[in-house]
């Protein structure tokens, strides 16, 4: 079974601004002596030698300056944070047109060389003085950018870029609340005709192209439920849909067309995932190695924008109906609860001994419990006393389980008495 490859890879971009750099060196100086012979620089040749060496010497250095940098950036981000979040960082468009700027310039300095003096002229061509000055103008902005992207390390840059994720696909993934609900998948009455599965090696679902399904579905009178959500991890024989009730075998490329599979789970329909980091940033801040709950009260912060975000949603978006509104897919969503208990589960295992995590859990179950509409209220309410039995348990002095009860959006700011709304 083989499946949509992926984009262009980021080690061509470099190749290609070396291969546009070595084409330009030897075309464009060759057209200025063909049809501007008299259009030289008022440089001197020994001065242009030079500058054009110092140049690509210094493009070399910035090179191998950019791919360090590179190596650093991804090590730090596995290390510190999580390594999940690697694969975003290292696809950073800007390294790999950096770094091909860098080995562009260096190239088309070292190529202008030749021109300098050519054939005992004395002269230096105007339009390779021109490109070096102009690629090196480039450069000097594409290093001031890399500086700057190296701030994105900071924990607040990495929680902002993880959070925004998650925001975008809320709002392009999930309708108002107010939308009426779907049927559910229960609804399926007819029997499988058809199953597809995975043959290779261990893959992600990374995407579904949901319009293409629910025409392959309408074609042959069949529902198509989706056994493997996005996110899930499919290996040898793994069930990816069933097809029911169809009239005829549908081809497998047809639904294999419409199913994305990476290496790697992404955010495009997969606002767990957005979550799913910035969990891993928060317990890795609350483990023994690094000791560091600040972070974890940081990261929820962003979680409870996005728990915020998402429980004023419509979550129950997993049946699409053709045109005629018959029934054609069936996906697995995640629920609110799911939602709740990825958000909240392991932060609070990791860090009830810690008084800073638990009161600002306090103040954002609380929070949510104030202004979410009443059918998220249940979840809520567990979650309230799952914290509550979790304080309890775990410290022994009274003072202590009153000061981790108390809400606190700071962790440990100012304190506000914990409030239960009925």
């Amino acid at each position: 079974m083989k499946f949509r490859g992926t984009s262009l890879s980021a080690w061509m971009i470099p190749l290609a601004y070396a291969g546009g750099a070595i084409l330009f060196s030897f075309t464009a100086p060759r057209l200025g002596h063909t049809w501007w012979p008299n259009l030289a620089s008022t440089v001197s040749v020994n001065a242009a030698i030079g500058i054009y060496s110092a140049v690509a010497s210094g493009m070399l250095a910035l090179t191998a300056i950019v791919f360090s940098l590179n190596f650093v950036m991804v090590q730090f981000s596995a290390t510190a944070y999580s390594p999940r979040l690697v694969l975003w960082v290292a696809r950073d468009p800007f390294l790999p047109h950096a770094m091909g700027v860098f080995t562009g310039t260096f190239l088309y300095a070292l190529a202008s060389i030749a021109w300098v003096d050519r054939y005992g002229s004395g002269r230096v061509p105007l339009i390779g003085a021109v490109g070096v000055v102009s690629l090196l103008i480039v450069s000097i902005i594409m290093f001031i950018g890399l500086i700057q992207r190296v701030n994105r390390l900071q924990v607040t840059q990495i929680l902002i870029f993880t959070s925004e994720q998650g925001r975008g696909i809320i709002e392009k993934l999930y309708p108002p609340i107010e939308t009426p609900s779907m049927c559910p998948a229960a609804s399926i009455q007819s029997p499988c005709t058809q199953t597809l599965l995975h043959h290779g090696v261990p893959r992600k679902v990374q995407s579904i192209n949901i319009s293409a399904l629910v025409r392959v579905a309408s074609a042959a009178g069949a529902v198509i439920e989706m056994v493997s959500a996005v996110g899930d991890a499919v290996m040898e024989s793994t069930p990816i849909l069933r097809v029911h009730g169809s009239r005829s075998q549908i081809p497998e490329e047809a639904l294999i067309n419409a199913i994305q599979l990476g290496d790697e789970r992404t955010f495009e329909q997969d606002p767990k995932y957005a979550i799913r980091l910035l969990v891993d940033i928060a317990i890795r801040a609350l483990s023994a190695a690094i000791n560091d709950p600040t972070t974890a009260v940081q990261t929820l912060d962003q979680i409870e924008d996005l728990l915020i975000r998402l429980g004023r949603r419509r979550l129950e978006i997993g049946t699409f109906r053709d045109f005629r509104g018959e029934l054609r897919l069936v996906v697995l969503f995640p629920t609110w609860e799911d939602f709740l208990t990825l958000a909240l589960d392991e932060i609070r295992f990791y860090g009830a001994t810690s008084v800073q995590v638990m009161r600002r859990m306090m103040a954002l179950v609380n929070e949510l419990i104030s202004i979410m509409p009443e059918e998220r209220q249940p979840a809520l309410h567990y979650w309230l006393d799952r914290l509550q039995t979790t304080v309890a348990s775990t410290f022994r002095d009274p003072k202590d389980v009153l000061d981790a009860s108390l809400e606190d959006r700071q962790g440990l700011g100012s304190s506000r008495p914990t409030t239960r709304t009925q």
